[in-house]
């Protein structure tokens, strides 16, 4: 069956032309543009995503990533974003082959639909007496609601009398436990053991843990936790471009949206009318929805989220990001 449901777009566009003679329309994409790694063991992963989203009308190219410290690596995750998407420039952190107090500007250069530049920076002290094995504290791949469990071990060089006091942890989620040390003639290790108690949002985990220390001289040590929490529900592509398109004009896409139990999809959501679905009957593991649009005269971008909610519990649903333009 063919239905159309309304659902508020949530996407806020404005016009870059109005920004065009300033340098700041770039900057106002980025969440943040500083970032302090504050202290980190030799060879431990350290990165950090300065994220950004185009708000814009107009697409977004990033032509290049310059920095002014090798020390510091940049990364860029998605070069084109369009309208509503997000991207990251990842800033890692290379704590294998420098040490001591580090800094650096990252230069990030947009080439569309205006020239423009922005600077990211960080910093951080890279200790070379203290060492993670394994580099971070990595889940991999969780299912949402799944619980995991990983061990590092954590090595100090030199003062016997090292200890760590405490471990602090800034995701509620996280539990750790500290296993008693191990110590011999210059060298203490520790066992951390860190629990994931299932409650993690979908998505790729960035959180850190604290360890405090007895060192007055450096107190405290980060440590990356990462992995990805799949969501129960998943459609995909997550983003659906329609392209340019004529006044009238019909384009036709698919959606598939899966899950690891039989689901039933019990709606479909959209707040714009001229977008149509076909919503297939009966609970399978795997679905294909059908997504009709039809252009009317009116040139204008097109940025709608459409949810996909299914008989799961809890009401699980998944969104996508359809977007295009309709041309004079």
């Amino acid at each position: 069956m063919t239905i159309n449901y309304r659902f508020g777009c949530v996407i806020m566009l404005a016009c870059l032309g109005s920004f065009a003679g300033a340098n700041e329309w770039a900057k106002k994409m980025f969440a943040e543009t500083g970032h302090d790694f504050r202290t980190v063991g030799r060879g431990t992963k350290s990165e950090y995503h300065f994220e950004l989203t185009n708000t814009y009308k107009e697409d977004i190219h990033i032509a290049s990533v310059r920095t002014s410290c090798g020390c510091t690596t940049p990364i860029v995750t998605k070069d084109t974003l369009k309208t509503g998407e997000i991207g990251s420039i990842v800033a890692k952190f290379n704590t294998d082959t420098h040490i001591g107090q580090k800094s650096a500007v990252l230069t990030v250069v947009f080439d569309r639909p205006y020239y423009t530049e922005v600077q990211l920076s960080v910093r951080g002290y890279i200790r070379t007496d203290v060492t993670f094995t394994p580099d971070e504290v990595n889940f991999g791949e969780l299912i949402e609601g799944e619980t995991g469990e990983q061990t590092v071990v954590v090595s100090h060089t030199g003062a016997s009398k090292w200890e760590i006091t405490d471990v602090r942890s800034h995701c509620s989620d996280l539990a750790v436990r500290l296993e008693p040390a191990q110590r011999s003639p210059g060298m203490v290790k520790y066992q951390l053991i860190v629990n994931s108690k299932g409650g993690l949002a979908t998505g790729d985990i960035r959180e850190r843990l604290t360890l405090v220390t007895n060192d007055s001289r450096f107190p405290t040590i980060e440590m990356a936790v990462s992995g990805r929490v799949r969501p129960m529900l998943e459609v995909s592509p997550a983003s659906l471009g329609l392209g340019e398109l004529t006044p009238g004009q019909l384009v036709e896409k698919r959606l598939v949206i899966r899950a690891d139990e039989e689901f039933e999809i019990s709606d479909i959501q959209c707040g714009d009318a001229r977008f149509s679905f076909e919503r297939p009957a009966g609970k399978k593991k795997l679905h294909f929805v059908n997504v009709t649009f039809t252009a009317d005269d009116k040139p204008a971008m097109i940025a709608q989220k459409v949810r996909i909610v299914s008989d799961l519990s809890d009401g699980k649903f998944a969104e996508c990001l359809i977007s295009g333009s309709i041309k004079r």
